[in-house]
């Protein structure tokens, strides 16, 4: 499954200490939104996502949210989400959600929890289609040999990361 733009979909744009971040969702009111996607500028489909409609006010939880977690005051997000992919990918993304904040798990950690050790490539390119960044902590998954891989919104914007991460996960335990 490829990242595809729902008709129904909106957008926003929103500062971020690792620059631009483009969200998008389905409105479910007047003043909420369920989180379908959050795009770095180095995201393959990050031109077409930027041409969604704007609605700034129903992403206002999802940008409070992101900002306290960039803040560190936030360690885990309470939003509604709807990521567009395969049943294998949703079943990859559902246990990154599981990864601790400041921790990391390797592809073949995660491919084992799914019960099948041999596709650490297929978790990796699950991760690699991962449609929500940061919310869907796909940053936290490294190699086997604890190298850092790659990541959708580059290679600074993972280590910056976890750095951020391991700095503020002892101060809310």
């Amino acid at each position: 499954m490829t990242n595809k733009v729902l008709d129904t979909e909106v957008s926003a744009v929103i500062a971020s200490p690792l620059g631009e971040l483009i969200l998008t969702g389905i409105p479910l009111s007047d003043s909420e939104v369920e989180l379908t996607g959050i795009f770095f500028p180095e995201h393959k489909i990050y031109d077409r996502v930027s041409e969604l409609p704007k609605n700034k006010k129903l992403f206002e939880n999802t940008i409070i949210q992101l900002n306290e977690y960039f803040e560190g005051t936030r360690q885990e997000f309470d939003l509604p989400l709807r990521p567009q992919g395969t049943e294998f990918r949703k079943t990859v993304w559902e246990k990154l959600v599981n990864i601790p904040y400041g921790e990391t798990r390797s592809y073949h950690d995660i491919s084992v929890e799914i019960n099948n050790p041999k596709a650490c490539r297929a978790v990796g390119a699950a991760n690699g289609a991962n449609p929500i960044s940061i919310i869907i902590p796909c940053h936290r998954v490294i190699a086997q040999n604890g190298a850092l891989t790659g990541y959708a919104g580059g290679m600074d914007a993972k280590q910056w990361l976890l750095t951020h991460e391991k700095k503020f996960s002892n101060k809310q335990r």
